[in-house]
C-alpha cells in the first residue's frame, strides 16, 4: 500500500537505518501521486491545445507565440515557491514542526508581495510581448490577450505553486496531486465554456485556466489552514520566536529563477529563430513541446518526491540516505522517459492529428518530435538530479551547468543548423543539448557525494 505522507523524523526514531527495498517503495510512494498528476496536467493540455487548435492554426500560433513569455513568469514564481519549500523539508528532516510552520506563515507574507510584483509590469508589457518576439499583425492581438489575462491570474497561480510544494515537502503528497490533477478537469469544463459557449476564443483558454487556478486555489487554502494534520498539531506559532527564514529561502530561489530566467530567454531566443518559418513552423513547434511534455513531466513528478527525501534526509543529517534516494530517483527518472519516449516514437503521428486537423503542422510535428525522443533518458536524468541536489541547498552549480548546456549548446547549435534545416535543425540543436545536459548534471550529482561535498 503506498504511503500517503513521508516524515523521515518519525521513521527514523522507530528505526536507525532503511534497507535497499524500504527505499524503493518510499521513493515509489512518493513518485507516484506526482506522476499522476503531471501526467493528467499533460493530458488537459493535450484537450486544451486541441480546444484552442480547432479555432485555425491563427489560434494555435497565437498561443505559442507566448509561450515562452508565460514560462518565465511560471520560472519566476516557481522559483520563489522552491526557495521556501526545501527550507520545509529540512525542518521536518529535524523533526521541528514549528519551524516548519513558521516558514510557511513566512511564504505566505512574502509572496502576496513578489505575486504583485510580478503581475503589474507583466500587465503592462502584455501588448508589446507579441511584437518583440516577432508575431505578424493578424496574431499579436489574440496573443496578447491571452498573456494579459495569464499575467492577471500569477498570484493563483504562485499559491497554487507554494502550498502544493509546501505540502510535498511536509510529506504530503497525495492532496496536491489530487487538487492539480482537479485543475486540470476544471481547466478544461471552463475553456470549453469560455471557448465554445460564449465565443471568446483564445482568450477563452486564458480564462479558463484563471478561472482554474482560481478556485483550487481557494480549496487548497482551506486545506493548508484548517485540515493539514502535521500543521494542526503544532498550534499556533509566532514568526518573531523563530529566525527569518527568507535569507535561506533567497539564497535558493534567487540561483534558481536566474537560471530560469535565463533558461526561457533562451527560449524565447529559440521562438524568435522560429517565428520567420511562418505560422506552420510556429504551431508544429507548440504541438510538439506540448506532445512531448507527456514523457518528460512524468519525470517532474519524481524530481518532486526526490526533492522531499533528499531534503528531508539532508536535515535528519542522514547524508547517506540522500545519497541513495538520489541516485534511486534519477535512475527511476531516466528509465521512465525511455520507456514514455519509445512509445511515443510510434504514436506521435495518432497525437497529432487529435491535436489539430491540419495535416501539414501534423506531418512537420511528428518530423521534428522524433528527432528529439532518443535524448529523452538523459533529459529525464537532469530533471531529477536537479531535484535532488536542489534538496540539499545546492543549485549554484547545477544552474551555471545548466546555462552553459543551453547557451553554449543548444543556441549555438540552433543558430547554425536553423538556416540550413529550419525547424528540424532547431530540435535536432535541443536534442543534442539535452543528452550533454543529463550527462553533466548526473556527474555533478555523482561527484558531490563522492568528494563528500554533501
Amino acid at each position: 500500500m503506498l504511503q500517503e505522507t513521508f516524515d523521515l523524523s518519525v521513521i527514523l526514531k522507530q528505526k536507525s537505518d532503511l534497507t535497499f527495498r524500504e527505499k524503493i517503495i518510499y521513493v515509489c510512494s512518493l513518485s507516484i501521486p506526482g506522476i499522476l498528476a503531471q501526467v493528467s496536467s499533460i493530458v488537459m493540455q493535450y484537450i486544451d491545445a486541441a480546444m484552442a487548435g480547432s479555432l485555425g492554426e491563427n489560434a494555435s500560433a497565437a498561443i505559442g507565440l507566448v509561450a515562452s513569455a508565460t514560462w518565465i513568469l511560471g520560472s519566476l514564481y516557481s522559483s520563489f515557491c522552491l526557495g521556501f519549500s526545501v527550507l520545509v523539508s529540512q525542518a521536518v528532516g529535524k523533526g521541528n514542526s514549528r519551524l516548519a510552520k513558521c516558514i510557511l506563515k513566512e511564504s505566505i507574507l512574502w509572496g502576496i508581495v513578489f505575486s504583485v510584483a510580478l503581475t503589474i509590469p507583466a500587465a503592462l508589457m502584455s501588448f508589446k510581448i507579441p511584437l518583440w518576439l516577432g508575431g505578424k499583425s493578424v496574431i499579436q492581438k489574440d496573443a496578447a490577450m491571452y498573456f494579459l489575462v495569464f499575467a492577471l491570474s500569477t498570484p493563483f497561480f504562485l499559491f497554487v505553486c507554494l502550498f502544493s510544494g509546501i505540502l510535498q515537502a511536509a510529506g504530503e503528497m497525495k492532496v496536491p496531486s489530487v487538487l492539480n490533477i482537479l485543475m486540470c478537469f476544471l481547466d478544461v469544463f471552463f475553456n470549453y465554456v469560455f471557448i465554445f459557449i460564449f465565443k471568446y476564443g483564445v482568450l477563452g483558454a486564458a480564462l479558463g485556466s484563471a478561472v482554474s487556478a482560481f478556485s483550487v486555489f481557494l480549496i487548497m487554502s482551506w486545506y493548508v489552514f484548517f485540515k493539514f494534520g502535521y500543521f494542526k498539531k503544532c498550534g499556533k506559532v509566532r514568526r518573531k520566536d523563530f529566525p527569518s527564514s527568507v535569507k535561506s529561502a533567497v539564497k535558493i530561489a534567487v540561483p534558481v529563477a536566474v537560471e530560469k530566467c535565463a533558461f526561457t530567454s533562451a527560449l524565447v531566443a529559440v521562438t524568435k529563430m522560429i517565428a520567420p518559418l511562418g505560422e506552420t513552423a510556429l504551431a508544429a513547434n507548440s504541438f510538439a513541446v506540448t506532445a512531448e511534455s507527456l514523457c518528460y513531466m512524468p519525470a517532474y513528478g519524481i524530481q518532486e518526491a526526490s526533492t522531499t527525501l533528499t531534503g528531508q534526509s539532508f536535515g535528519a543529517q542522514r547524508k547517506d540516505l540522500a545519497r541513495s534516494f538520489s541516485f534511486i530517483t534519477v535512475f527511476f527518472g531516466a528509465a521512465i522517459m525511455a520507456l514514455t519516449g519509445s512509445i511515443m516514437f510510434f504514436i506521435c503521428p495518432f497525437v497529432f492529428k487529435f491535436l489539430t486537423p491540419v495535416e501539414s503542422i501534423q506531418n512537420l510535428s511528428v518530423e521534428i518530435l522524433r528527432l528529439e525522443l532518443f535524448a529523452e533518458p538523459f533529459f529525464g536524468a537532469s530533471i531529477v538530479a536537479s531535484g535532488a541536489l536542489r534538496g540539499t541547498g545546492d543549485v549554484f552549480v547545477p544552474g551555471i551547468l545548466n546555462l552553459i548546456s543551453l547557451w553554449i549548446v543548444r543556441i549555438t547549435l540552433s543558430f547554425l543548423l536553423a538556416p540550413v534545416m529550419g525547424l528540424k535543425g532547431i530540435w535536432l540543436a535541443m536534442a543534442v543539448e539535452l543528452c550533454f545536459r543529463g550527462i553533466i548534471l548526473t556527474m555533478r550529482l555523482w561527484f558531490k557525494y563522492r568528494n563528500g561535498g554533501l
